[in-house]
């Protein structure tokens, strides 16, 4: 028997319909499925998404074009721990002790001493003049192919003194959703760090979904050479470019040309990149991690030697930065949480 060219015709329109739907959901990642999962339902993750939805929503007041939605994020203590220590210490650690056999003078000569001994508070008393020389030593004097597989060596075997788990690891999954909630808004994710750039760039991509050239950080002076007939950049034992603190702007008009709308971090080192953001004629939404939660990652901010974050905190009422409470607004830290 056959069926009615009017019921055939509503069956086709219910099918267009549907098919409308599905693409929509599809092409639209705010209503495909709800967004930051592991942050618990509280004002700041309804600040972050209010800020992206209006945004993203063409014709409203505070639309920004796809070309400008540019969002920087700190690294240490921001998308992974940075307690006990910063990831890039424990690198600089390890180094000194795989360079130690050819350099037998380390054994009296600080900091190499301290490095050697296990003496974290003998390295610190040698200041910042003492950080430089270790730095040298373990950054510098190769090209850049073999610093970045010493590097990529380094994080597939060496695992958190805490946790036990590889550094890689040790990424804050709300922030990695953070992240793709973005990405999938048509947001350009940066990285914007203190760390050395060549030491963040062989895994940023693998943990981040960042690419090497999304990533800013410190240099040291590199050169171009040869060897025997072969072209290779030298990495020289002279700092190039600090990207902490005031160097945070800088260094996102030298690489990425374009002032930030969103920006994310979490101690006074992020301070002025956070001004800066927030200082633009549009829309701008900044952020700090504050950590709050002693039992499941670390709690520490005014007096911490890594991530201090005091000048920050007392004007984020003021300029109006969210205040992410770990401990409150976060369901899971880390992947591997229970």
């Amino acid at each position: 028997m056959r069926r009615s060219t009017q019921t055939i015709d509503a069956s086709l329109a219910s099918l267009v319909v549907a098919l409308i739907l599905l693409i929509a959901a599809s092409w639209n990642p705010v209503l495909a499925q709800e967004p930051l999962p592991s942050w618990n339902d509280t004002s700041a993750k309804s600040r972050i998404t209010d800020f992206v939805k209006a945004t993203v929503t063409e014709g409203g007041e505070r639309y920004v074009a796809p070309l400008n939605r540019i969002a920087v994020f700190d690294n240490d203590g921001t998308l992974w721990s940075e307690q006990p220590y910063y990831a890039q210490l424990g690198f600089v650690l390890d180094r000194v002790k795989t360079l130690a056999p050819q350099h037998p003078e380390w054994k009296t000569r600080e900091p190499f001493k301290s490095v050697l001994g296990g003496d974290l508070k003998g390295v610190a008393r040698g200041g910042e003049k003492g950080m430089v020389d270790l730095v040298m030593v373990t950054h510098a004097n190769t090209t850049t192919d073999e610093f970045n597989t010493i590097v990529t060596d380094w994080f597939a075997a060496s695992k958190h003194p805490k946790t036990g788990k590889p550094y890689t690891e040790m990424t804050y999954l709300p922030m990695r959703e953070l992240l793709d909630y973005l990405r999938a808004n048509s947001f350009r994710t940066y990285i914007v760090s203190g760390g050395g750039v060549e030491f963040m760039r062989p895994v940023t991509e693998k943990i981040y979904g960042i690419p090497p050239e999304q990533v800013v950080g410190s240099t040291i002076a590199t050169e171009y050479d040869l060897v025997g007939d072969v072209p290779v950049l030298r990495r020289l034992p002279k700092i190039d470019f600090v990207d902490d603190g005031p160097g945070k702007p800088v260094g996102i008009n030298k690489f990425i040309g374009l002032r930030p709308i969103f920006v994310a971090g979490n101690s006074d080192g992020d301070y002025e990149m956070m001004r800066w953001t927030t200082a633009g004629k549009g829309p701008g939404f900044a952020m700090l991690v504050h950590h709050t939660d002693a039992a499941r990652e670390y709690a520490y901010d005014r007096d911490s030697a890594f991530g201090k974050l005091d000048k920050a905190l007392n004007e984020a009422e003021r300029r109006n930065w969210l205040v992410v409470d770990m401990k409150n607004d976060w369901k899971k830290i880390f992947a591997f949480d229970q």
